[in-house]
């Protein structure tokens, strides 16, 4: 099996993909709530020169977990396709209202991560598709740990919306790379190309996300 990209090479090879939506090549990031996607976004939009990122968490709400394929369609992929500044409303989690205005340039690389960020429904847009690996588990663990108590009962919401997302249209078959925490340094991931992984891994790996354990 080839050894691992760094993150900087990933970066190189995004920057080098053709355009998916309009001029832009968008790359989704997804994996499991809690997993580190927006640190990972974080990362590569640094190594690709500041690419803007967009947070799928701005475009949800408590009354619509996953369902914001048609305003996330209408109020950017459309306007990005056709080269133009997309501009949609940011939620507020807190408040529970759609409050300020964001506004996202049609940049040479545009990153969107979230829970989602592979769904069916957005693939055709999307130069490369990302997955976060870690298990579904570990990965609620850790963001339960990160919001703490207060957050329980959003969790308590979140984790079978999640499950019942991922057995009806998962992303980790669909992902071109696979992206692991190494925990060694800022840059610390492992990364592979999905098409490398063992076919009973694959398998199995999807199994256990279809089945949400």
């Amino acid at each position: 099996m080839p050894a691992p990209l760094p993150l900087e090479a990933l970066a190189d090879r995004i920057a080098a993909l053709p355009a998916s939506c309009g001029p832009v090549r968008l790359v989704g990031v997804d994996g499991h709530a809690g997993s580190g996607k927006s640190t990972l976004a974080q990362r590569l939009s640094e190594l690709l020169g500041g690419a803007p990122v967009l947070h799928l968490d701005d475009v949800a709400c408590h009354e619509a977990l996953f369902g914001w394929t048609e305003r996330l369609t209408r109020q950017v992929l459309a306007p990005l396709e056709r080269g133009e500044p997309a501009r949609y409303v940011v939620y507020d989690w807190v408040a529970r209202v759609h409050a300020t205005e964001a506004v996202l340039l049609p940049a040479p690389v545009v990153l969107v991560e979230g829970v989602g960020a592979g769904r069916a429904a957005l693939r055709p847009y999307l130069a490369c598709l990302l997955w976060a690996d870690m298990p579904a588990e570990a990965a609620w663990r850790r963001g339960r740990r990160r919001d703490g108590p207060g957050q329980r009962v959003f969790w308590a919401q979140w984790i079978p919306a999640e499950r019942a997302h991922f057995a009806a249209d998962p992303s980790r078959p669909f992902a071109d790379f696979l992206v692991r925490e190494t925990g060694k340094g800022r840059m610390g991931y492992e990364i592979r190309e999905k098409a490398e992984e063992a076919p009973d891994a694959a398998l199995n790996m999807t199994l256990r996300i279809t089945h949400g354990s």
